[in-house]
């Protein structure tokens, strides 16, 4: 038999499947995967039922349903005043983690560089590695998990080839501000680094803050690809749906690795979206939406002995219980599922020197009757 030497030698089985598991074992609230776990928009699951029954079940184009591509770029110019090519610069993918690895296939070689903050969310680190490239990793400054630009001069090097940034950040909530835009902008002016811009929850953005996108400055953008999610706008991330923006020249490599991967996207769920995304309602409204479901989250753990984080996007909030429990992250959430019922993700998942803060991770997208039972029971931990 061949011997197979991994590419990936230090990965397992990741912490999201390992959690999920034990929370159905123990029959317990889950409010560790990022999921929701109420309906999706019926009249976008009528549109893909009759984009089925119309014949729209054959493959499309390799680079995603034209009207949809279209649609994308009205929309961002309508939120950024971007001007987006449709045809060369928007490609729709199989979700927002396919559009990373595949932007990062696109340009790394082996023994480049990538600036990658922790923690992150799990993909990066092995999506890196296994191009053969080196993941530079600079840690955001613990509590509010801001980002030290001096830190990142210094990770700068001759063979630093991307700098990867994901606003709103998964898991802790934060996001870029303008100061952030001015910083990484003086870092990358008139070098060759290009930004890998993971901006899957952009309408999940709380508190009237606004979403730096690359995709509102032209001088980041030229050198950006921009990577999104359908799953996390319209709560529907079984349909693993995505797309990348990025200029004409990168999109052509990206198309490159694309075709050969996986050539074309579930077609029905294009058409569908298509005419649903010109319902901007739908999604100018989703951040407030989900602002309230976090409000009440926090609200209800007040009686916890968990000292709760801010949360300016995303479907997350981080909770401390240093001052209480000095067991190790994985440990606590490993017990907290067994002997209490609520699944969480410990923070140290998403470092790759399991960084312990006393932290645990949990997803508030749920409905309120489930975010309630998960409250009444961490309120006993």
């Amino acid at each position: 038999m061949p011997i197979i030497t991994s590419k990936l030698p230090a990965i397992g089985t990741t912490i999201f499947t390992t959690m999920s598991s034990l929370a159905q074992e123990h029959n317990a609230v889950n409010l560790g995967q990022g999921f929701p776990d109420y309906p999706m928009n019926e009249k976008l699951v009528a549109l893909v039922d009759d984009a089925m029954k119309k014949g729209y079940n054959q493959y499309t184009h390799m680079n995603g349903y034209l009207p949809l591509r279209e649609a994308i770029a009205e929309k961002i110019n309508n939120l950024y005043g971007m001007g987006i090519n449709p045809d060369a610069e928007i490609t729709v993918t199989p979700g927002g983690t396919y559009a990373i690895y595949t932007s990062l296939t696109a340009i790394l070689r082996p023994g480049d560089e990538v600036i990658v903050f922790q923690p992150c969310y799990d993909s990066y680190i092995p999506n890196i590695v296994v191009n053969n490239a080196v993941p530079v990793t600079v840690p955001l400054q613990y509590p509010d998990y801001s980002i030290n630009w001096e830190a990142v001069r210094n990770a700068i090097t001759p063979r630093t080839r991307m700098i990867m940034l994901n606003s709103p950040n998964n898991p802790t909530g934060a996001v870029l501000r303008e100061k952030d835009i001015a910083a990484l902008r003086e870092i990358v002016a008139d070098t060759g680094i290009f930004i890998l811009s993971d901006e899957v929850y952009e309408h999940l953005m709380f508190d009237e803050m606004p979403h730096q996108s690359m995709l509102r400055y032209p001088d980041l953008y030229e050198r950006s690809f921009v990577c999104f999610s359908f799953g996390k706008t319209y709560h529907c991330t079984g349909w693993k749906i995505g797309y990348c923006v990025s200029p004409p020249a990168a999109t052509a490599e990206f198309r490159k690795v694309h075709q050969f991967n996986c050539f074309s996207t579930d077609t029905p769920k294009q058409v569908a979206l298509a005419a649903f995304l010109k319902e901007e309602e739908y999604y100018l409204e989703l951040g407030k939406i989900m602002q309230r479901k976090r409000d009440f989250f926090l609200q209800i753990m007040q009686g916890s002995r968990f000292k709760m984080h801010s949360s300016f996007g995303s479907y997350f909030v981080l909770g401390s219980y240093g001052h209480f429990s000095s067991e190790t992250e994985k440990d606590i959430a490993i017990r907290i599922t067994k002997e209490f019922g609520v699944a969480t993700i410990p923070v140290s998942a998403f470092y790759t020197d399991s960084t312990d803060n006393k932290v645990l991770r949990f997803c508030f997208c749920k409905k309120e009757e489930t975010l309630e039972k998960a409250a009444g029971r961490l309120c006993k931990v």
